[in-house]
């Protein structure tokens, strides 16, 4: 991407009234902007970092052999009523249609997801089955806050298993939550698997997983001699008793949840009354599970996680790009300079490297602290005195200091930080 020829904007100064770090740099730094309280429109860049985010969850999800599907947003009353949804949960969006009929904006996907894998499931060895999809979801919330980490309006992973019993549901269940770990490590996240109480319409016990961020909304108890972590609202116990490990003491933290699994038991099933014919030609009721990422919430909490003094600190596996190009032409060969920066640009693209060439006609002040706001892991220059040598300005977002690299070398190097 040119910047020249871009929808990107950056701002000299961040907006006013924003509460949290990712509030800030991401609206700064052009990556979302905000229509109203709760609900951002994501520009070029913001977009980018949600691809990069959603490919690596639906990568992990097709290994865990489940299927994508896109489900509506717009969901019939009769299947909220049917689950006691819409009387009961209270950041249901409702809309009155001119038909005369009600419909819910979709907050979550069982009322859907039910009735379109039941119907088509009529034995048990069609079972087990997963589906999954990535879509928008609405919630009422009466202050939405804390930027993009809890809005109106936010893009989720949904995934939905059904199984035929509950050990087979158990195996899967674990099966799950270690993939969830490998997802959050490859966004570059610590998360941590917390105990919690299964909602609304479950008394099972739920996992929540928790990231440490001072922006986050949650106390947690957690030790860091091992993997135990609880929520403080389900348990009595005191910061400083000694872990069930025995071999540490429970910290507390504030944590934003980026993921969860509910053992949804055979409820769903039930309120719709699908279910399969078992191997003794008697109806059963499939054991449900559900497994929820928040995509545009894990964008909030990298950058809450990952920022200095000067902006946004993106980890690679999410950044926009890999490379911020910066050619400054400069008053002598400054053609020799766009020729230079434009074969790098076309060379880096070809061997798989995303790139974001600043050619604008700016200070290169203007164009560092851009490359510093934005973030991208590296920032490459091409300048008169660069060119003198027959090199490369090379510095890691991360690194104090700028080296230099031959041109002839860029590009293998350049694959090698990849």
């Amino acid at each position: 991407m040119r910047l020249s020829q871009s929808f990107v904007r950056t701002a000299k100064t961040p907006p006013a009234d924003t509460e949290t770090v990712n509030a800030r740099l991401l609206q700064q730094a052009g990556f979302v902007d905000q229509l109203m309280a709760g609900v951002y429109s994501y520009l070029p860049l913001g977009l980018q970092v949600l691809r990069n985010i959603e490919q690596i969850v639906r990568e992990e999800m097709d290994g865990l052999g489940a299927n994508e599907v896109l489900m509506p947003t717009l969901h019939p009353k009769a299947n909220w009523v049917k689950t006691g949804g819409w009387d009961n949960i209270d950041v249901l969006f409702k809309i009155n249609s001119r038909t005369g009929n009600e419909y819910a904006m979709g907050q979550s996907e069982e009322e859907v997801v039910t009735p379109l894998v039941m119907s088509r499931v009529l034995s048990y060895k069609q079972l087990p089955t997963k589906v999954y999809q990535i879509g928008w979801k609405y919630r009422d919330e009466l202050r939405a806050k804390s930027g993009i980490m809890r809005g109106r309006e936010f893009l989720m992973k949904d995934m939905y298993s059904f199984h035929t019993t509950q050990a087979d549901f158990d195996k899967f269940y674990q099966e799950a939550k270690q993939v969830y770990l490998r997802i959050f490590s490859r966004l570059g996240l610590v998360a941590k698997a917390t105990e919690a109480s299964g909602g609304a319409f479950t008394k099972k016990l739920s996992y929540e997983f928790m990231v440490l961020t001072d922006a986050g909304e949650d106390d947690i108890l957690y030790c860091e001699a091992c993997d135990y972590c609880i929520n403080t609202e389900i348990t009595k116990t005191a910061v400083g008793a000694v872990c069930p490990c025995g071999n540490g003491t429970l910290l507390t933290g504030r944590a934003c949840e980026v993921g969860n699994v509910f053992d949804l038991g055979q409820k769903y099933g039930q309120d719709f009354d699908l279910g399969y014919v078992d191997e003794n030609s008697v109806k059963q009721y499939p054991i449900m599970g559900c497994y929820g990422i928040g995509i545009s919430r894990i964008m909030g909490v990298i950058v809450e996680k990952y920022n200095d003094e000067l902006g946004i600190v993106w980890p690679k596996s999410v950044a926009p790009a890999l490379v911020y190009l910066v050619s400054i032409p400069g008053r002598d060969n400054a053609a020799l300079v766009l020729d230079t920066a434009t074969k790098l640009y076309s060379s880096l693209q070809a061997a798989g490297i995303s790139v974001l060439w600043d050619d604008r006609e700016l200070s290169p002040g203007a164009k560092f602290g851009d490359a510093d706001l934005v973030g991208i892991p590296l920032r490459l220059v091409i300048s008169d005195k660069t060119l003198a040598s027959n090199e490369v300005e090379w510095k890691e977002r991360t690194a104090k200091e700028a080296t230099r690299v031959s041109l002839d070398a860029v590009i293998a190097q350049a694959i090698a930080f990849k």
